[in-house]
């Protein structure tokens, strides 16, 4: 069976109700949470402490994306805060693989994030070492940006050698999807998919339905439930 997961992102819900944003996106298969620090990305969002108190009232698992530099320092906080996933950037990590052992260690899903620019060959080796992969369709920093195709090739390279492999990581996009880009994304290996305002902008439960629905159509990828 393949498993096409949407992964709303808090960046578009409105900041004064988050608790009520939650719950209207609780058909969801997680929420996401983008993290900024005002130095890794020229944004800042939350943080731990708000991070915390989502995760005692979140109806569904919290998907946190950590835009922010020394990785090392801060991402297994989250991962010990209880964070279903934790995903880091690789190019504010100094060494992704021991990063990632330490998420799985504390009992979070190890995610690395690249950026558009960040060529991902290097990493095809190590695939193993991750739990996701995510690839960034828009620069990260701000929500409401067009979708980048010209990412495709990156996720195309990591869903063959993840089949070559025999691998269960999650391949996600983040950035500018919607009901005609999740398919783009879909043919091209992905299968977690991350939304902002195309949720948001709209009655929330519909918009994930059209987008699960869109992405299982033209996904053609069988992968195995949830590590833990």
């Amino acid at each position: 069976m393949v498993t096409q997961r949407i992964n709303p992102s808090i960046l578009s819900a409105d900041f004064a109700n988050l608790q009520q944003e939650l719950e209207r996106i609780s058909t969801a298969d997680l929420v996401h949470v983008d993290v900024m620090d005002n130095h890794f990305v020229p944004n800042l969002t939350m943080g731990l402490p708000i991070v915390t108190r989502l995760q005692q009232v979140s109806p569904i698992p919290l998907d946190v994306h950590l835009m922010i530099e020394d990785a090392e320092r801060w991402a297994p906080a989250y991962a010990e805060m209880g964070a279903y996933s934790v995903t880091f950037h690789a190019e504010a990590s100094s060494d992704p693989v021991a990063l990632a052992r330490k998420l799985r260690d504390i009992g979070a899903r190890a995610s690395m994030a690249i950026k558009p620019n960040t060529p991902v060959e290097q990493y095809l080796d190590v695939l193993s070492e991750f739990d996701q992969i995510l690839v960034m369709t828009v620069e990260p920093g701000f929500g409401g940006q067009s979708f980048m195709e010209t990412m495709m090739p990156k996720l195309r390279l990591l869903d063959e050698a993840r089949k070559k492999h025999g691998l269960d990581v999650w391949l996600q996009v983040d950035g500018g999807v919607t009901t005609d880009t999740i398919v783009v994304a879909a043919e091209a290996g992905a299968d977690t998919f991350v939304a902002g305002s195309s949720v948001f902008n709209g009655v929330p439960a519909d918009r994930i339905a059209e987008l699960r629905e869109a992405a299982s159509i033209h996904g053609a990828h069988t992968h195995a439930g949830p590590r833990r």
